[in-house]
């Protein structure tokens, strides 16, 4: 398990410490000093330095968790034991060394729950005597009257009671359009409104809204998380027992104390304790040139592993807004530029939802726009104005009469809406999420060149839309509308069967890649969504996943070289110590020098690789 150590502020400076002890004591000696006088700073650094290392190593053997730096412990203190202290000096630089860069490398910018609460509002604005006066959150009590100003987020659940607008559930929800709202519309707390305000009724206190739920469901999470062993605990495991036999023996054998110390000195794992943290650095920055930010560096050691890879569809898989994808002409003489032409002419006034997918296919599509008098836009009435000559409406299916709606076809899949001109249905505009041009791609090959087996699409999107979604990517196990409390019961079952990685982009995906193996945000469009997350994808690609895959593994292979050869050098010194051929003091350098060689291995993690994708 990893170690509890001090924080990387103090480990720097114990390892500065006590590299300008030594470097004292090198000029005493050089100086002519006494010899008490030159094991003086020595002493008060290997004190000072080595006892908060000591007392961390301590309190994990109690818990019976032996790593890597265990075998150092131990050479530090028979060095004491022993008059040593040049000895447990140098090995106190490479503890607190080697912890220092460790910990710098997998420091967290900050906790998912404090992500959480940075977001949900702290005041409410309740209407109190036709004034609107802003309270504490807590103070909210169902049926309050509140009135969320437009791109604020609703503080509690509600019913609107007046206003018409838009809302965006997708954080939530898993919803990919923007939502419209109306008298007796139900409101989610979190979820962001649009340029209108609104006046809505809270139903729910804030402690029993939708967002608290959602953020109980984190902490739970946060608390049942896995802890993952280090590579460098699981290699010393083996190798720390193994060392501290053969100094024993050696000890044993000769009679000689000091044959223990040089054993456990040339043995101390630092292969381990700097090799693994310097090549993650390297990753990091590596990444991070590629606008990939590895929150938790211990995503490197285990995205290697996973055999299961589970994906939301909103804003990951999709880019979370909708796209037309289809005009079905329902007049003989219309055609589809004409048609394209009245609808971008007329919604590119307004601010529906759906509207700046018909203005974005016409501008592509190079459709001319024509002139607009007489707009309007009521709510439950749709859009009407004069286009050119013609009158021409867009709304709801509902909103036809009955002969109108027998003449369109049947609902399918995503969103509608009709076109009429001149009071005679023209057209039927479909709207599907649009999906990332190189999802597809991603996803076949990830069986086929990354070892992950099984797939998953998981989202809180309606049936027809998830499942079309997984025909199209070819994925077969499509789980739909699932809650937050859903998503982490999948992610949490499938790692009891594998490791499983996560990649989602919502808050109501937070609870599910606190739980998976690894977990991988697609944009920055969360704050709590990128801390629960291993790594961020700041442009929202999905082939930066691809990149981050590969630097993973190239980053594993190269701690492994680094630490395994490492350790072989050091097994050949221990072998020349345990003989008597190596003193203490000869022991250490050589260590260093074997320190010198892994490193310049590890520091290659951080050359950018020629390929970084492989689809």
């Amino acid at each position: 398990m990893t170690t509890q150590k001090p924080s990387p502020n103090r480990e720097a400076v114990i390892a500065a410490a006590t590299g300008t002890a030594i470097g004292v004591s090198a000029m005493l000696a050089f100086a002519g000093a006494a010899p008490t006088i030159v094991r003086a700073p020595l002493v008060v650094a290997v004190v000072a330095g080595g006892v908060p290392l000591l007392g961390a190593l301590l309190r994990s053997a109690l818990r019976r968790e032996i790593g890597a730096d265990f075998l150092a412990g131990l050479a530090i203190i028979t060095s004491l034991l022993l008059g040593q202290f040049l000895v447990a000096a140098v090995v106190v630089l490479m503890l607190s060394g080697g912890q220092a860069l460790e910990a710098y490398a997998t420091r967290r910018a900050s906790s998912v729950l404090e992500a959480l609460a940075r977001r949900n509002p702290s005041v409410a604005h309740r209407m109190i005597d036709d004034a609107l006066v802003d309270v504490p959150i807590g103070e909210v009590i169902p049926g309050d009257t509140l009135v969320i100003l437009p791109h604020e987020l609703s503080p509690v659940d509600g019913i609107v009671r007046a206003g018409y607008g838009a809302m965006d559930e997708s954080y939530l929800s898993g919803e990919p359009f923007l939502i419209r709202k109306t008298a007796g519309s139900t409101v989610i707390s979190g979820a962001v409104n649009g340029d209108t305000a609104l006046t809505i009724e809270a139903t729910r206190k804030a402690v029993d809204s939708r967002f608290a739920r959602i953020v109980g469901i984190v902490q739970s999470a946060e608390q049942r998380r896995p802890r993952m062993r280090r590579i460098a605990d699981r290699l010393g495991g083996w190798y720390t027992p193994t060392a501290v036999a053969i100094a024993a023996i050696a000890w044993f054998a000769s009679g000689d104390s000091t044959r223990f110390l040089a054993v456990l000195v040339i043995a101390t794992p630092c292969p381990l304790l700097l090799a693994i943290p310097i090549a993650i650095i390297g990753a990091i920055s590596v990444a991070a040139g590629r606008g990939i930010v590895i929150k938790d560096a211990g995503i490197l050691e285990r995205l290697e592993t996973c055999r299961t890879a589970i994906f939301d569809k909103t804003g990951t898989l999709t880019l979370g807004r909708p796209g037309l994808s289809d005009v079905v002409l329902l007049q003989s003489a219309a055609t589809r530029r004409e048609v394209l032409a009245v609808a971008a002419s007329l919604e590119q006034y307004s601010k529906h939802p759906l509207a700046a997918a018909i203005v974005a296919t016409a501008d592509a599509e190079g459709v001319p726009r024509v002139e607009v008098t007489e707009i309007s836009e009521s709510p439950g009435e749709g859009l009407t104005g004069h286009v050119g000559e013609a009158t021409v409406r867009i709304i709801g299916r509902r909103q036809l009469t009955p002969a109108q709606r027998a003449a369109l076809p049947a609902v399918a899949a995503g969103l509608e809406c009709v076109v009429l001109i001149e009071g005679e249905v023209a057209a039927l505009f479909r709207f599907r999420d649009v999906v990332r041009a190189d999802s597809a791609a991603f996803i076949t090959h990830l069986p086929r060149l990354h070892g992950i087996g099984r797939l998953l699409l998981v989202s809180g999107d309606r049936e027809s839309e998830v499942r079309d979604l997984g025909a199209r990517m070819q994925i077969a196990d499509v789980r739909f509308e699932q809650s937050p409390e859903q998503k982490l019961a999948i992610v949490t079952a499938e790692c009891r069967r594998q490791p499983t990685l996560f990649v989602g982009d919502g808050i109501n995906d937070a609870p599910a890649m606190i739980a998976a193996t690894a977990a991988i945000a697609l944009g920055v469009g969360s704050d709590v969504t990128s801390d629960a997350a291993g790594a961020v994808i700041l442009d929202g690609s999905i082939s930066r996943v691809d990149e981050l895959l590969h630097i993973a593994s190239r980053t594993r292979r190269i701690a492994l070289q680094s630490a395994v050869g490492g350790i072989a050098l050091s097994l050949i010194g221990v072998g020349l110590a345990a003989g008597g051929w190596l003193a203490p003091l000869a022991g250490a350098i050589a260590q260093e020098v074997i320190d010198v060689v892994t490193v310049l291995n590890a520091l290659r993690a951080s050359w950018p690789p020629r390929e970084m994708t492989d689809f």
